[in-house]
């Protein structure tokens, strides 16, 4: 039965969070805040943190950033995932993933329906990984940033989740699902 061993020894990702919007500070990015201090509490490593504007060079300049930063094993982007026409999360990072995770935006969608039924239709949440870091990319609501983390992200980047989970994937991590 899948769910978490706790008989297993738990291994901390370094998490990168993106905030992508054109409005928000550090003082209003409740989004952000939210994945933060989430990853913090489970005991995972804040790696880096950031905003930037609805631009698809600014978007794709930062992820790059982290990509190629050894410090760096996941990052959570929110934000820019809907249809307005400065939503472009998607066009900015879909070209640097060399695979598509695509089971993220389902299972996103079926936690969604259970709090926003059918507008879930209006996200574009989606997941993939760029060389070896994995990118997970949601909506810019605080409720969607809820739902992400404590139904499907809390427990894919607990490297005690049985049968696997996204950690042993990581690189330095590849041995705990051999």
């Amino acid at each position: 039965m899948p769910g978490i061993d706790d008989s297993l020894e738990f291994h901390p990702l370094k998490v990168a969070v993106l905030t992508v919007s054109d409005t928000r500070t550090p003082e209003t990015d409740t989004s952000g805040a939210l994945f933060a201090t989430r990853l913090q509490e489970a005991g995972h490593h804040l790696a880096g943190r950031a905003i930037v504007p609805d631009e698809v060079d600014s978007i794709r300049k930062q992820v790059s950033a982290w990509v190629a930063n050894p410090d760096v094993d996941v990052i959570v982007s929110t934000g820019g995932t809907g249809f307005t026409p400065r939503d472009v999360t998607p066009e900015a990072v879909g070209p640097l993933l060399r695979r598509v995770m695509d089971g993220f935006s389902v299972v996103f969608h079926q936690v969604s329906m259970d709090t926003i039924g059918v507008s879930t239709l209006q996200s574009r949440a989606f997941a993939g990984q760029a060389d070896d870091t994995f990118i997970f990319c949601v909506p810019g609501s605080t409720g969607a940033c809820r739902d992400a983390w404590d139904r499907i992200l809390a427990l894919e980047f607990d490297s005690r989740y049985r049968p696997c989970s996204i950690a042993g994937q990581v690189p330095r991590l590849r041995h705990l699902c051999a």
